[in-house]
């Protein structure tokens, strides 16, 4: 990532923590260098910011923090809210630190990085696909099944493999599969059919609430 894109993320990040620490608290009054600025007016494309946002997440740096990381996520997810830009993940070879997350020490990271998976893939079967191709619905059933894992980070699993497998066989197949695996005896469950999709995706949810 070019010093540029770092400096505008670091400034977005002290910008947002500032807000989210005292919402009536006065601008943050930190500038950024004419080249910075030139940049920023130019308009970082959202691939850019996209690369931007994933350098801090990924970021070994003691001065990136753990919510820094979390707003870095929270951008993400917000811009692969456009269809576009979620296809972009495959191009910019973002799937697999995305993926690699959903391994990560922090239970909030986990969180973060299923729901951006979830928010990729949803009705969107170019992404659907490369989910798939990444072989991203393993871990996703780890997460959606573990039993010392928050409920809040199995159901934001349970919530990606919804939008993974709805209307997307190859994926539902992949994900039933997974569950006979662990000893789950699923039938077969047509990704077309939204009522047993619901009561699929139902059931993992109830199973996440009563083991937290």
């Amino acid at each position: 990532m070019n010093r540029e894109l770092n400096e505008l993320l670091k400034w977005g990040i002290q910008n947002s923590s500032a807000a989210a620490s005292d919402p009536s608290a006065p601008p943050p009054t930190r500038s950024l260098d004419p080249e910075v600025l030139g940049a920023l007016f130019g308009g970082p494309s959202d691939a850019d910011l996209m690369l931007a946002s994933m350098s801090a997440i990924q970021s070994t740096d003691p001065e990136v923090t753990l919510d820094d990381k979390l707003i870095a996520f929270d951008n993400f997810e917000q811009l692969i809210e456009n269809l576009d830009n979620a296809n972009n993940l495959g191009p910019l070879s973002l799937w697999t630190p995305l993926l690699s997350c959903l391994a990560h020490d922090e239970a909030e990271m986990r969180r973060m990085a299923a729901w951006c998976v979830g928010t990729a893939v949803q009705n969107n079967e170019k992404s659907q696909e490369r989910l798939l191709a990444m072989n991203g619905i393993p871990p996703l059933v780890k997460l959606a099944l573990g039993q010392d894992e928050a409920e809040n980070v199995r159901r934001k699993a349970i919530y990606a493999l919804s939008s993974a497998c709805r209307n997307y066989q190859p994926a539902m197949d992949a994900l039933t599969t997974e569950l006979a695996k662990l000893g789950r005896n699923q039938d077969k469950v047509d990704a077309s059919d939204m009522d047993a999709c619901d009561a699929l995706m139902g059931g993992l949810r109830e199973e996440a609430k009563k083991a937290n």
